[in-house]
């Protein structure tokens, strides 16, 4: 038995040899793929992307925010219970070593995590990083279990309604900035939404069930949703219809004034509380002047547990027909709200630290990039190369790498091809295939001569530059393109 024990310490402690493990090969007549709901994107498709996360990423940054990171694993625990009747689309891991763990299903929870854990109570931040839902994916309205998004939150103790007004603004900006097509933010509160339900007989127990069934107007006619909440969540049909004469309501400053008179709302105190911080938000929003792009609007619940008070979601219109004269949603590309007690349910003692943010629907938006990019057959540049550098005779290799060598110095974006002596045709076609604007030209006479000859690729305009001048001519002709 001590022979056993010393030969198994032996082995235990011996220099491992990686186990050989012969690849397997592809079963015959099977496809390779991405796992349902994820894809790959391709250089044209992370061009266009970025272009998109830049104009997003600008706004962000005049608004003044910075921005963190927080890793794609969280703590099983850190996650379940956030997120109402959606906490079933959380992807949880198996056990790992004693930790129990699931994949970030948005930025909110763990930026809250973040923000009680390192004891923070003022910040300003924005976050673009990928997250997962086990949703059914609709990838051609750019649903994806795999997708980016793109947060800016506010957190901190300040007065009343500036900076909800502030991200509505930011909302705002960036449809208008993308030219997307005419949009709406609708507006509600959810303060408004349990004073609406309690006054119309829902007991509290139901309130966030049934926010869940409300939320869905947006995509189900008002009976479906009746249904739903009488025959499955089990609310009274005479519930029901008080809570259907409500969330047919949309309107702005009036609207809000009829409700605060309302005999039922005015009485219940968080839905008063609620009315009166809408009107102040409004009378912000109208100093702004963007009021003409936000409905107050009942339906509006968005079913995530932690809000708390003000929440919106911005969508994108489209006239039905000339007969019609209300536009119709095609999805929302925005959305958020205040969550006044998340911090607090991870801080030991509980301190809350208000918040209020807004998420962009990043690939919602590059959806409908994408499909204008297609139908205009737009050429999407993949590289920012700004020169390329080549030759007209052979056996002049070295000079082309010296050259690029004093671009690639001076902070020139430029490229050559990867041959010894690649005909002059065959670098002019790669550059009006990538896009390259300018080339340049070294060639025996050029080199005896002392300058490089620059050529514009798209007018064929062909201009001798002396070499101690290649570098300000390249960077002035390329600021003007």
């Amino acid at each position: 038995m001590l022979r056993l024990r010393l030969a198994a310490a032996a082995w235990c402690s011996a220099p491992r040899r990686p186990l050989s493990v012969s690849p397997r090969r592809l079963a015959a007549g099977s496809a390779l793929k991405t796992p349902k709901g994820t894809r790959d994107h391709p250089p044209a498709q992370v061009a266009l992307r970025d272009r998109l996360v830049g104009t997003v990423v600008a706004c962000f940054k005049r608004h003044g925010a910075a921005a963190i990171d927080t890793p794609v694993l969280e703590l099983r625990e850190t996650l379940m219970g956030k997120y109402g009747d959606n906490s079933k689309l959380i992807y949880e891991l198996q056990d790992q070593g004693g930790e129990l763990l699931a994949l970030r299903y948005d930025l909110t929870v763990p930026f809250a995590r973040y923000l009680a854990m390192n004891k923070i109570t003022n910040i300003k931040r924005y976050h673009i990083a990928k997250v997962y839902r086990r949703d059914n994916p609709a990838t051609t309205r750019g649903r994806y279990r795999e997708f980016y998004q793109c947060d800016f939150d506010i957190a901190g103790q300040f007065d009343p309604m500036i900076p909800d007004a502030e991200c509505l603004k930011i909302v705002h900006e960036i449809l208008s900035d993308l030219q997307l097509g005419d949009f709406l933010i609708k507006v509600n509160d959810r303060r408004i939404l349990d004073g609406m339900f309690a006054v119309c007989g829902v007991p509290d127990s139901k309130f966030r069930t049934i926010c869940s069934s409300v939320d869905k107007l947006d995509k189900v006619p008002w009976e479906d949703v009746k249904n739903e909440m009488v025959g499955e969540k089990g609310l009274s049909p005479e519930a029901a219809d008080r809570i259907g004469e409500y969330v047919q309501l949309h309107g702005g400053l009036d609207l809000i004034e009829q409700l605060l008179q309302d005999p039922k709302l005015s009485q219940n105190k968080l839905a008063k509380e609620g009315l009166g911080d809408m009107k102040l938000l409004f009378e912000y929003l109208t100093l702004f002047g963007i009021t003409g792009k936000i409905s107050f609007d009942l339906s509006l619940a968005r079913g995530l547990d932690y809000y708390t008070g003000v929440i919106y979601e911005a969508v994108l219109l489209q006239q039905q027909n000339d007969h019609v004269e209300d536009p119709v949603s095609v999805g929302s590309v925005a959305g958020g709200g205040r969550y006044d007690g998340l911090v607090g349910m991870f801080d030991p003692k509980g301190r809350k630290v208000p918040c209020v943010g807004v998420s962009i629907g990043i690939e919602r938006i590059f959806s409908i990039l994408e499909q204008r990019v297609e139908a205009s057959e737009e050429k999407i540049r993949t590289t920012e190369t700004q020169v390329l550098v080549a030759s007209a005779q052979k056996k002049l290799l070295e000079e082309r790498l010296k050259l690029i060598s004093e671009l690639w110095d001076a902070g020139i974006k430029a490229e050559i091809l990867y041959k010894k002596n690649p005909k002059l045709l065959n670098q002019l076609q790669y550059c009006e295939d990538t896009g390259i604007p300018l080339v340049a030209i070294v060639g025996e006479q050029e080199l005896k001569d002392g300058v490089v000859k620059l050529r514009v690729v798209a007018t064929r305009e062909e201009v001798n530059i002396r070499r101690e001048n290649l570098i300000e001519e390249i960077r002035m002709r390329t600021s003007q393109l």
